[in-house]
């Protein structure tokens, strides 16, 4: 698909489709070329493992190439420390291990350092989701991704790049014009430090808007690769209670206005139909900072690896 090497994990440019054919060579279809923009899109993309659930990642390991990110998520259930397990298990499975850090719930600067101590030297973990946190005050010094961020623990310890979340449908509680400028804040503050960053997306019920805010972050932050947030192969009802929980609620209400229950949710939120879209984006739109995907396993990762082996395969 591109010109560009795209390897899973690695903080790769934008992808430039160039349709240069060796003599004689009789140019894909656009039907091929978008299927080919797919299979890489997963290829390089990344999913999420539960932090209790360390076992999980032997079933990915063998369903998807070696190197493949896999982010261990940081519930309110959860310690830092109960995380080590989960990245552990990613790395000796021969797998990226990336954990989430979730600010508001960091009781202290010394806690953070201690963990992503063990977490480099035990699991040789270079990259982080730094997420703010939904705890409505913050447990220790630090409310807010960037607050974290600028306190320079992330790259004393050695890690090489994080990740930031992006809002497609905006957030439930901070406006849209806040959000791009505190992701704006945070890239300034990464680059002064000398991490690389790149843009997760949350995911939403409406490709269009993904792609949308994708294009707006290709104008303003064109070296900034973008993996797309897209849930992955769940029940309608975990689904809704996920969406729910993830503050997923514009598309949801524009669905549910049109009279589309919980049965046919499922059919309009399956990963293939956002991936066909997100690649006929990308298949029109050559240069562009998207560069792969980002499942949301919702507890079901062994599934959602398969599905990613079978696009893969295909």
């Amino acid at each position: 698909m591109s010109t560009d090497a795209v390897v899973p994990g690695a903080n790769v440019g934008p992808i430039n489709l160039r349709n240069i054919k060796p003599a004689g060579q009789v140019a894909a279809s656009p039907r091929d070329e978008t299927a080919e923009i797919a299979r890489d899109l997963v290829r390089s993309g990344s999913l999420e493992m539960g932090a209790d659930r360390p076992g999980d990642a032997r079933a990915i390991a063998d369903l998807l190439p070696a190197g493949t990110s896999v982010f261990v998520n940081h519930l309110p259930k959860h310690s830092l420390t109960d995380t080590l397990g989960g990245l552990v298990a990613a790395h000796d499975a021969g797998l990226e291990p990336v954990p989430h850090l979730a600010a508001r719930r960091v009781k202290s600067r010394a806690e953070v350092a201690a963990y992503l101590k063990q977490a480099t030297q035990r699991a040789a973990v270079e990259k982080l989701l730094l997420i703010g946190g939904d705890n409505a005050a913050a447990s220790g010094p630090f409310d807010d991704a960037l607050s974290l961020l600028a306190s320079g623990v992330v790259a004393e310890a050695g890690v090489l790049e994080i990740a930031i979340a992006g809002y497609p449908e905006g957030h439930p509680r901070i406006d849209a014009e806040r959000l791009m400028t505190a992701l704006a804040a945070k890239i300034a503050e990464a680059r002064k430090q000398g991490l690389g960053v790149r843009v997760i997306t949350q995911f939403s019920f409406a490709p269009a808007r993904i792609v949308e805010y994708c294009a707006a972050l290709q104008r303003r932050f064109p070296d900034i690769p973008v993996y797309v947030g897209v849930p992955g192969p769940t029940s309608p009802t975990s689904l809704l209670r996920f969406a729910s929980i993830c503050g997923v609620g514009a598309s949801l209400r524009a669905m549910s206005g049109q009279g589309m229950g919980a049965v046919k949710l499922l059919t309009h939120t399956d990963p293939g139909e956002q991936l066909a879209m997100i690649a006929g984006h990308l298949r029109s739109n050559p240069r562009t900072n998207i560069v792969g995907l980002h499942l949301f396993s919702f507890g079901g990762v062994a599934k959602t690896a398969a599905w990613m082996n079978g696009v893969i395969r295909r």
